[in-house]
């Protein structure tokens, strides 16, 4: 029978500083440290985290966003690349798995993006590189699709780790490809704020209650823990969509936030 340490994890419930890449993996980075300080060997951060989701494309439509998708494309991170490097380093120096949502760009291509999630070693290893498969409603208006190469799941000294981003949690496909690989800790990464209607219309989506359901339902499922990852809104990006009017801030401040366990 294997022999497993029994790690101390921690779910980074933190915002970025939206669409500043740097800046957000200064952020990142500080957090890292903290958690290692605190005696944990497991991070696990939100869908997107650097630079910061792409809400605008829920509230204006595309031919008022041209500079939100300017600024997150000059922001994306390349794989491998120097800012990718930076938190491998952080995670090789703390002794920390590091769970990371990201942005992420090509050389091959100006405007073609991901929705990736990298999963970091202890020793600096990237263990896994997923790209979303299919980015969900408004996100395609920003995210290219992913394919099936990052549906693994990583053995490590703590136990296998796998891991799925928003939506694709309610993929059975995928989450079941997670399951047959026996992971043993899974992690879920999502967005601040998913609006889709006028808050508190009857057909609103709750983002809150959508994570609590699919996350219990995975955990129960895979017989894994879930570390569920989401980021809060902050004033970076409250600030930021304010340029799109009242309304666009008025709806994204009053939808169902995200939440993290």
């Amino acid at each position: 029978m294997e022999t497993r340490l029994k790690p101390r994890v921690a779910v980074a419930h933190v915002a970025p500083v939206f669409l500043d890449a740097a800046k957000s993996l200064a952020k990142a980075e500080s957090v890292i440290a903290e958690a290692a300080r605190n005696g944990a060997c497991l991070i696990a951060f939100p869908e997107g985290f650097v630079p910061g989701f792409p809400v605008w494309a829920a509230v204006a439509p595309p031919y008022r966003t041209h500079g939100f998708f300017d600024t997150l494309a000059a922001n994306a991170l390349r794989v491998p690349g120097p800012e990718t490097a930076r938190l491998q380093d952080a995670a090789r120096r703390h002794r920390m798995f590091v769970s990371m949502g990201m942005t992420e760009g090509t050389a091959a291509s100006v405007g073609c993006l991901w929705n990736t999630n990298l999963l970091i070693g202890d020793d600096g290893a990237l263990l896994v590189h997923h790209r979303k498969i299919v980015p969900t409603y408004f996100e395609k208006l920003v995210w290219a699709a992913g394919d099936g190469a990052g549906l693994t799941v990583a053995d490590t000294a703590i136990g296998r780790i796998g891991m799925l981003i928003c939506g694709e949690n309610t993929n059975p496909l995928a989450r079941y490809a997670m399951i047959a690989q026996g992971e043993q800790i899974h992690i879920s990464s999502y967005p601040p704020v998913w609006p889709t209607r006028e808050p508190g219309a009857d057909k609103a989506y709750n983002l809150a209650n959508a994570i609590r359901i699919r996350a219990g339902a995975h955990a129960f499922e895979a017989k894994a823990f879930n570390l569920v990852a989401a980021a809060p809104l902050d004033g970076t990006l409250l600030d930021a969509i304010a340029i799109l009017g009242t309304d666009a801030r008025r709806i994204v401040e009053n939808s169902p936030q995200g939440v993290s366990m």
